[in-house]
């Protein structure tokens, strides 16, 4: 029942979509005669699309059929990014020949040849995944060889890398400290996932529930500091990828440290007589 439900909702949408058109052709009524009469000729093709179906139930299912054209282009359009050929034709000919109940294949062996298509597209990606690992690591190696050279920086036991840019006077912080700071998060080709100061709002949070590079490093730093430190991945995210940092990545950090943030104290218990 999900497979049809997410395949009508995609119908609604293509359905919605002619609904706007229809909209956006009254609204130009007082635009010059040339587009006034492409916009009548657009909606007088869908007013005849509309009149093709003969009722509600024939509407509904060719919907269902463009949903699903729409679910198969895009996922051969996925398929092909990885490096897959799959014919559409072919595709078209399992979906004809199961309507005319004279399929070629048997559901069992359906089932199986998807299953093998299933573990293609697995060794697909964890084969492009391993040699982007590879890459980000020789990529981060050679920053941090290259960042180590410059004045000022300090590389501690675990790896870290740090350069202090502003130093202040305040006290350290323990890893148990909650901690206020503006900080901008790069990779190493200078692309920037994340910024505090974009959002023009500084971050709070205890330190000991970051990665373990910041949770270190911030305790290196005195309030009103302004560090850059550079992160091996395995002070990071490691192997764990998402959509902004690849798996394997060295970070770089720009870190203000604006405050230690102590929590309140309760109020003193008053002893009555």
């Amino acid at each position: 029942m999900k497979p049809v439900l997410k395949m009508s909702v995609l119908a609604a949408t293509i359905l919605l979509a002619v609904g706007c058109q229809d909209e956006k052709a009254a609204e130009t009524q007082s635009a010059e005669p040339a587009k006034v009469e492409q916009v009548a000729a657009d909606t007088a093709t869908a007013e005849q699309a509309k009149e093709a179906f003969a009722s509600e139930d024939q509407k509904s299912a060719y919907a269902i059929g463009a949903s699903l054209a729409q679910y198969l282009a895009a996922n051969l359009d996925q398929q092909k990014e990885l490096g897959l050929e799959l014919n559409r034709d072919d595709v078209l000919a399992g979906v004809s020949d199961v309507f005319a109940n004279k399929s070629r294949m048997t559901p069992e062996e359906t089932q199986q040849a998807l299953q093998e298509l299933d573990k293609r597209v697995s060794d697909i990606v964890a084969e492009k995944a391993k040699v982007e690992s590879e890459k980000n690591i020789k990529a981060g190696e050679d920053f941090r060889a290259e960042f180590e050279k410059q004045d000022g920086v300090a590389k501690t036991e675990s790896g870290l890398l740090y350069q202090v840019e502003k130093q202040g006077e305040g006290e350290k912080p323990a890893a148990t400290d909650t901690v206020k700071v503006h900080y901008k998060g790069m990779l190493t080709d200078g692309t920037e996932f994340d910024s505090s100061y974009k959002r023009n709002q500084p971050a709070t949070f205890p330190l000991n529930q970051v990665i373990p590079g910041w949770t270190e490093g911030v305790q290196l730093m005195p309030v009103g500091s302004k560090f850059k430190f550079v992160i091996p991945p395995e002070l990071a995210y490691g192997s764990q990828a998402n959509p902004s940092i690849p798996a394997n990545s060295t970070l770089v950090f720009e870190v203000e440290l604006l405050e230690i943030v102590k929590a309140k104290q309760p109020a003193a218990e008053v002893k009555t007589q």
